[in-house]
This record gives structure tokens, C-alpha cells and sequence, in this order.
């Protein structure tokens, strides 16, 4: 993997694990994992990434890449998917802490067509079974989406 690719990843991870105010905060962080760049570097892989700006409920702001493009957002749904579970009627995705809503995101963009809808929380989704579709299935469909990526 390409340094820039590397980096970029260790990006996506980060603002899929936390809510990052500022670039400041995201190369501090990034300097934690080894990575030293400049704004100007950073301003350009967030731009790449499709990174946007999230208004916080009670006021300020913080990155966000759920309206990523999907082929963007995909290459993290395993590293981010915790488990898959059922209940016989809705399947629930147990996600890494704040990734819930990139990688429902991410589902509902594929257009799966096991998948009637989805919502996403912090850390969970639930995932609704298109008519006519097992939660067996539907899990198995998720798992192959999710693996293939």
C-alpha cells in the first residue's frame, strides 16, 4: 500500500472511531500513528477523501464522511463491523464506536437488493430485510458485501 493510501486510511479510521474538530486535532492524531504532515497535505487528502464539515448538536463542528463516495467509504466496512446479529425479523450490525452511520451509509449506496432500509446510530444499525428475505440471508448477503470490499 502506497504511503499516501496508507495514510489516507489511518484518516478514515480515525474520523469514522471519533469526532475530530479540527485538522489540528486530525494530524495530531496522525502524528500518533507516525504520519507527519503538513495542513496543506492534509487539507488535500480530506478533500480527496470527500471529507465534510458536521454541525454539532449543541453547537460547533467536526469532519464527517458519511456523504463520502462509496468507493471511498468501502475499504473500511470490515475494519469497522463488529458483529452481525438477528433476531428472526431485523438483522442488527454491531459497528466500532461512531462508524455506525458510515457503514449503513455505505450499504445503502451498494442498493443491495436484500435490503429493504436501514438505521444507523452511533454504534449499531438495524437492517431491514427487503420482502420475501430471510435475516439468514440477509446476513450472508452483508457478510459477502462486506468481504468483497
Amino acid at each position: 500500500m502506497s504511503d499516501i493510501r496508507a495514510r489516507r486510511t489511518h484518516i478514515r479510521q480515525l474520523i469514522a472511531s471519533r469526532r475530530i474538530a479540527t485538522q489540528e486535532e486530525l494530524r495530531s492524531l496522525l502524528a500518533d500513528r507516525g504520519y507527519d504532515v503538513t495542513q496543506a497535505t492534509l487539507s488535500r487528502d480530506l478533500a480527496q477523501l470527500g471529507a465534510r464539515r458536521a454541525a454539532e448538536p449543541g453547537g460547533g463542528t467536526y469532519y464527517d464522511l458519511s456523504d463520502a463516495p462509496l468507493t471511498r467509504a468501502i475499504p473500511l466496512l470490515e475494519e469497522l463491523v463488529r458483529t452481525i446479529d438477528d433476531n428472526g425479523t431485523l438483522v442488527v450490525v454491531h459497528t466500532t464506536s461512531g462508524a455506525a452511520q458510515v457503514v449503513a451509509g455505505a450499504f445503502d449506496r451498494a442498493k443491495l437488493p436484500e435490503v429493504l432500509g436501514t438505521i444507523a446510530g452511533d454504534d449499531a444499525i438495524f437492517v431491514a430485510p427487503a420482502r420475501g428475505v430471510s435475516t439468514t440471508k440477509l446476513i450472508r448477503k452483508l457478510r459477502e458485501h462486506i468481504a468483497a470490499r
